[in-house]
């Protein structure tokens, strides 16, 4: 009987060029569409087999995220991989934060769910500073630092013993996300964006379909436009979080998760008329002015940079 000898693809090495805006565009991107994703999740009237939510989220994300490579040209890369092992590490970690913070988002309010959430960059950031050597400047640092105290500001006061617990699981799924960041700045090298996306979205798609059988419920019609939508916005929110980190360092982008606190604002005073307090908006301003300094900051750099090669 012939032998079959199945070798890897010898593709040549993605050349990853950094562009600090455009990396911050694609980060307030993501962070929109997350919001969306997350308001989506929260509405759903009843509760459901968190298996079950993330399928949704994740077998709607695919045709967004293959939808997304088709119209730049790239639609080849999306499963194209130099080495499938950085997939699946990326994806175990992944789908590891993603479960636990759809269990925090049933116990929390959706702002405290997304302030938490803001201790990735500080994650990110003493991560990829540990693993990958990466550089932090004092602007960075100062403005990762200062946007953290914006979400004390806020977080603080409400961690009572009723959301001690949902509090303390999304907390470790937001280490989870700073795990991921570092992972995808580190396979970016040789891995395209676009793969790290359909990888993941495959990865969680096929995982949490094993669980349909012994966990479903039938959702209703509305919650099933509600399902879809976490899909969607899902979807745009990988595609966008992972260009972002593969044109810009996670240091410089982190400071713009802190936008993300804005939409839940807007988000749960329009659909669950979730007023936020003045900690909230003390906060808010905190962490939004970090943002826009360090972005102003990068600008300038860029600006002298390019002077400087132009001589």
């Amino acid at each position: 009987m012939a032998r079959v000898v199945v070798t890897a693809e010898r593709l040549p090495p993605v050349a990853r060029v950094d562009a600090p805006l455009t990396g911050i565009i694609f980060k307030i991107g993501a962070t929109l569409a997350f919001a969306g994703m997350a308001a989506s999740i929260k509405a759903l009237s009843e509760g459901y087999p968190v298996g079950e939510v993330i399928f949704f989220r994740s077998a709607f994300a695919l045709p967004v995220v293959l939808l997304w490579a088709h119209f730049d040209g790239k639609l080849a890369d999306a499963w194209r991989t130099r080495n499938v092992w950085y997939h699946l590490s990326r994806s175990t970690v992944g789908m590891a934060g993603m479960f636990l913070s759809f269990i925090a988002i049933a116990d929390l309010p959706l702002a405290d769910w997304t302030a938490i959430g803001f201790a990735m960059p500080i994650f990110a950031t003493i991560l990829a500073a540990a693993l990958l050597n990466e550089p932090v400047g004092p602007w960075r640092a100062a403005a990762v630092a200062v946007g953290f105290v914006g979400v004390t500001v806020i977080v603080g006061p409400k961690l009572s013993f009723e959301h001690g617990v949902p509090s303390l699981i999304m907390l470790v799924s937001t280490l989870c996300a700073g795990m991921v960041i570092v992972i995808i700045r580190r396979i970016s090298v040789t891995e395209s964006g676009i793969a790290i996306a359909f990888y993941f979205m495959l990865a969680c798609t096929l995982v949490s379909m094993l669980t349909l059988p012994f966990a479903w419920q039938t959702p209703g019609t509305w919650d099933v436009v509600l399902l879809i939508l976490s899909g969607v916005f899902g979807g745009l929110g990988q595609v966008c979080n992972t260009f972002a980190y593969t044109k810009a360092q996670p240091s410089l982008l982190g400071p713009f998760d802190y936008l993300g606190l804005i939409w839940a604002v807007a988000l749960g005073v329009i659909l669950f008329r979730d007023w936020p307090d003045a900690t909230v908006w003390v906060g808010a301003v905190i962490v939004v002015a970090s943002g826009v300094v360090i972005a102003v900051r990068e600008h300038r750099l860029g600006l002298g940079k390019a002077r400087i090669e132009s001589v």
